[in-house]
C-alpha cells in the first residue's frame, strides 16, 4: 500500500510538472488584443465550471469534507475569512501571472516564478522563527544572484534591471503569503482538495470580475463570450490550471511536499521547449545560465532543508532512546 501511494504521488508530481510547463505557453498563445485582465477573468470562470461537477460528486459521496464537519463557531468564521482572503489573493495573482507572461516574456516570467522558495524562506524566518542552515542560506544567496542576473537581462548592471521582471516576482510573493495563510485551514479542518480548489476559484472569479467591471465596459467583457477563438484559449488555460491545482493537492497527500517540489522544479525547462516550438521565441544565453543557476539553487534549498529535518528527527530519537 505504501509503495502504491508513493508511486501515485511521484506520478502525479510529474503530471503537475508538465501542466505547469504548458500553462505559460497557453497564456501567451491567446489573441493578444484581449487584455490580460479579461483573459484572467474568463480562465477563472472556466476553472469554476470545471471544478463544480467534481465538488458535487464529492458532496454526494461519503467523503463530504468540510460540509459534514462539526466546527466551532470561531473556527467557522476564521475558515470563511481565510477562504475569502486567500481566494482574493489568488485571483489577483492569476491576473498578475497572465500579465507577467505577456510583458516579461514566457521564459523570463517562468524563471521569475521560481523565486517562490525565496519568499517561503522569508516568511518562515520572520513569522515562524525558523533558523536556516548555512547550506540553505548559501543556496538562497545563489538563487538571488541568478534572479538578479536574469532581471538585468544578463548585464549585471542595475540600470538594466527589467521592471516587468520585478513585476513578475509579485506572483510567487502572493502565492507564498496565501499558502502560509491557507495552511491553517488545511491543518485544522477536514476540507478536501476539491473543496479548497472550488472555493479558491469561486472567490478568485468574483474578485477578478469586480476589478474588470470597474475598469472595463461590461458590454465589451460580455461580448467576449461569443469570441470563440479567445474562449478556446481561456477554456484550455482554465482546464489545465484547475487540473494542476487538483493534481498537486493529491500528489502531496501521497508524498512529502519536498519530494513533490523537487520533481516539479524543472517545469520552466518544459516551458522553454514549448515556447521555442509554438511561440517561436528565441532563448538568450543569459536565460539558459539563469535557468541552470535557479535549478541548482532550488534543489539545494530543498535538499538542505530535508537534511536539516532528518538531523533533527535523528536527534529527537536519540534523546528518546537515552
Amino acid at each position: 500500500m505504501v509503495k502504491s501511494n508513493i508511486k501515485a504521488g511521484v506520478t502525479l508530481s510529474f503530471v503537475s510538472l508538465l501542466l505547469l510547463g504548458i500553462m505559460p505557453v497557453i497564456s501567451n498563445s491567446r489573441p493578444m488584443e484581449i487584455s490580460a485582465l479579461n483573459f484572467a477573468l474568463y480562465l477563472s470562470i472556466w476553472q469554476l465550471i470545471f471544478s463544480t461537477p467534481v465538488l458535487l460528486i464529492e458532496y454526494k459521496s461519503s467523503n463530504r469534507g468540510i460540509f459534514s464537519a462539526n466546527l466551532s463557531s470561531g473556527l467557522k468564521k476564521k475558515t470563511v475569512l481565510i477562504i475569502l482572503a486567500t481566494g482574493g489573493m489568488f485571483g489577483i495573482s492569476t491576473f498578475l501571472y497572465v500579465l507577467s507572461m505577456e510583458k516579461a516574456g514566457t521564459v523570463s516570467a517562468s524563471i521569475a516564478i521560481q523565486a517562490y522558495p525565496l519568499f517561503a524562506i522569508l516568511w518562515e524566518t520572520i513569522f515562524l522563527k525558523r533558523k536556516k542552515s548555512k547550506a540553505e542560506l548559501l543556496f538562497t544567496f545563489l538563487l538571488i544572484v541568478g534572479l538578479y542576473h536574469l532581471g538585468t537581462n544578463g548585464t549585471w548592471q542595475i540600470k538594466g534591471l527589467s521592471y516587468w521582471f520585478i513585476f513578475a516576482l509579485s506572483v510567487p510573493f502572493i502565492w507564498s503569503v496565501a499558502h502560509v495563510i491557507i495552511k491553517e485551514v488545511l491543518d485544522k479542518t477536514p476540507i478536501t482538495p476539491a473543496q479548497v480548489t472550488f472555493f479558491r476559484v469561486l472567490v478568485s472569479a468574483i474578485v477578478i470580475f469586480l476589478i474588470s467591471a470597474s475598469t472595463n465596459d461590461l458590454n465589451i467583457v460580455a461580448d467576449l463570450v461569443r469570441n470563440h477563438s479567445f474562449q478556446m484559449y481561456a477554456m484550455a488555460m482554465g482546464f489545465v490550471y484547475y487540473l494542476e491545482l487538483i493534481i498537486w493537492f493529491y500528489a502531496v497527500k501521497h508524498v512529502d511536499v519536498s519530494v513533490a517540489s523537487s520533481i516539479i522544479t524543472p517545469w520552466p525547462a518544459v516551458t522553454v521547449v514549448l515556447a521555442i516550438i509554438f511561440l517561436h521565441e528565441s532563448i538568450k544565453n543569459y536565460q539558459v545560465v539563469t535557468l541552470v543557476i535557479v535549478f541548482i539553487s532550488v534543489y539545494g534549498i530543498l535538499l538542505s532543508g530535508k537534511k536539516k529535518r532528518n538531523a533533527k528527527l535523528l536527534e529527537s530519537r536519540r534523546k528518546i532512546w537515552n
